[in-house]
């Protein structure tokens, strides 16, 4: 269990990006109509916010100084209805703001979830799921914030702060100085709590990703865990360190966060009273020939109110944007990510496979690790044989047949499947007539049923009844609480490793694949489960071009031909009895593992 704070790579070191801005504002553009409606109304709602103190200046000077009672009523009359239609303009700007949020996000997560099914298995070796799940949940998400509610709230607070200073100046341009002394204060202020923010906002999510990673390797292990009684260590390290941790960072945070609204406030406070001082002695000392009246008094004051409450808010959302630029510069980053494998502009479509396959002076290495995992391979496979993969862990056996189903191309050399070079063809057509069953088998959530029908949505009950029967998987199905239709959980965790497998050998020989790929798919199960498994094998294997990786020997002695690997060569290859008489490679594999 990691006992420091992991490396937080994907945290921003960088505010603004004009990059990520123009992104989401490409994502913004087919919502036009529905943004600049909402823009119209938030002019609204910013002119009527302006307003507002106007008319209660006209209410005091025209109405009671003069005892008017008409343009008293219509003041009010009019002031109401400002209110109303900053009501009116909230209503609907948040209503189509929320549309517009919540249609960019369904694009966008439907764009995310359509470019992972592109991305190479090499992109997977390389990115934790959690990595991945975390852009393309929590960073779309605060888009969605940004998108929803903080962008034209940053718009209406920036024109109801140039709206009131218009006012401001129109209605007395001494008492608007006045209120002027206090804004280089208040910059300084804001200066200094854009900084401590970013410092805090850093720290808070490599406080929350620290909690997560502790959170998810504890579940994940939890069955260690509680095998060696580390429940109270484990809690004791969570709670006190890891958890303690993230709280006292957030405390600093909020610290921070709730001394700049209070700082903003008294600063108001001050301008009030400035201006309530020198306004007051102005009236008092000539109150004949002064141009501020009780009105304009009274006006400025409110001004002062609604012009500190923008700022504020403004300032508050200094954390929103910076969430904002980092998550798109992540999600961006996702989106650019460029497939390892992807079709020939002049692919062609993979007609109906005989099952011939051959490597070609075959060499492979990752793209970020120059080390050969494959080197030189040449291998000629007839059609309809069963080709087993012998050889130490780590010498290659899983990333040859990844090289025939396309999860990766050859760095030299070609692999071929009925003389077509696999990289001038379309990966559906190819992967469409292969079947792979892994050591672990994957089983999604859903029925029995919708599991074994998952790789040919159109076979009938009665073909996924015949494909469950042929494998031996009949019997044990029939046997659950609703048969067929009995719920899978994710990854079938409800169903043991031997259930597993015979499920996924029955959506493999549902899909009736003319190439069939066995990755270690016995050596998970007890003996009893094998033979079973083995009787399946019979049916699966039956007329199809089949390479089978084990480490038992009862898979691979009925093999056509075994190949040995070693190191990533091709060192021996022939029939069971042929390997062992060479007295070579296998024959010591077999002595030494699969013997016992």
């Amino acid at each position: 269990m990691s006992q420091t704070l992991p490396a937080q790579d994907d945290l921003p070191h960088k505010g603004y990006d004009p990059q990520v801005t123009r992104r989401l504002l490409s994502l913004m553009s087919p919502h036009t109509a529905k943004l600049a409606i909402s823009l119209v109304l938030m002019l609204i709602h910013s002119a009527a916010a302006v307003v507002g103190p106007y008319l209660v200046k006209i209410a005091i000077d025209s109405g009671m100084e003069t005892g008017n009672i008409q343009a008293l009523a219509w003041t009010v009359a009019a002031y109401l209805g400002a209110i109303s239609l900053q009501w009116v303009s909230i209503y609907w700007r948040i209503n189509i703001m929320a549309q517009v949020g919540q249609s960019i996000i369904y694009d966008l997560r439907g764009q995310l979830f359509e470019h992972l099914q592109k991305l190479s298995l090499g992109f997977y070796n390389r990115y934790s799921v959690g990595r991945v799940i975390t852009r393309v949940i929590n960073d779309v998400g605060v888009l969605r914030e940004f998108i929803t509610w903080a962008l034209l709230a940053v718009a209406r607070d920036l024109f109801t702060v140039i709206g009131i200073l218009i006012a401001m100046l129109l209605l007395n341009w001494q008492l608007s100085l006045v209120t002027f002394t206090v804004i280089p204060i208040m910059i300084l202020i804001t200066i200094l709590f854009r900084r401590r923010a970013r410092e805090n906002y850093r720290q808070v999510r490599a406080a929350i990703s620290w909690v997560n990673s502790v959170l998810a390797e504890n579940i994940n292990g939890v069955r260690v865990v509680q095998a060696f009684s580390r429940q109270s260590v484990n809690y004791a390290y969570f709670s006190h360190t890891v958890n303690k941790n993230n709280l006292d960072t957030n405390l600093r945070a909020a610290q921070v966060a709730s001394a700049f609204p209070a700082a903003i406030d008294f600063l108001g406070g001050v301008a009030v009273s400035l201006v309530v001082l020198v306004g007051g002695l102005i009236i008092l000392g000539e109150p004949a020939a002064s141009t501020i009246s009780p009105g304009v008094l009274t006006a400025f004051v409110l001004y002062i109110e609604r012009f500190f409450e923008p700022i504020r808010d403004l300032s508050q959302r200094y954390d929103s944007f910076q969430a904002t630029m980092a998550g798109g510069e992540r999600i961006f980053a996702l989106l650019d990510t460029p497939p390892e494998v992807i079709d020939d502009p002049q692919a062609k479509t993979l007609p109906a496979i005989q099952g011939e396959v051959a490597f070609e002076n075959v060499s492979f290495h990752y793209s970020d690790d120059p080390t050969l995992v494959l080197e030189d391979i040449s291998l000629l496979i007839d059609p309809g044989q069963t080709v087993a993969l012998v050889g130490k862990t780590g010498a290659g056996k899983s990333t040859l047949v990844k090289l025939v189903s396309r999860f990766h191309d050859p760095t030299a050399g070609r692999v071929l499947i009925d003389g077509y070079d696999l990289r001038q063809v379309t990966q559906h057509s190819l992967r469409s007539q292969m079947g792979i069953v892994l050591q672990d088998p994957f089983l999604f959530s859903g029925s029995v049923m919708e599991n074994i029908r998952f790789g040919r949505l159109e076979a009938s009950d009665e073909d996924v009844y015949a494909a469950a029967k042929a494998v031996g998987a009949h019997d044990f199905i029939t046997r659950l609480p609703q048969s067929y239709d009995s719920p899978v959980e994710e990854g079938g965790v409800v169903l043991s490793v031997g259930q597993r497998q015979l499920i996924s050998f029955a959506r493999a020989l549902l899909a009736d694949p003319r190439i069939l790929i066995l990755d270690e798919a016995t050596s998970s199960v007890d003996t009893q489960t094998e033979l079973v498994i083995q009787r399946a094998l019979t049916h699966l294997l039956k007329g199809r071009t089949s390479f089978v990786i084990a480490h038992r020997l009862s898979t691979v002695v009925n093999a056509d031909r075994i190949v040995v690997i070693q190191d990533g060569r091709l060192v021996e290859q022939g029939t069971h009895v042929e390997l062992l008489a060479q007295h070579g490679i296998y024959y010591q594999l077999y002595r030494i593992g699969f013997e016992s």
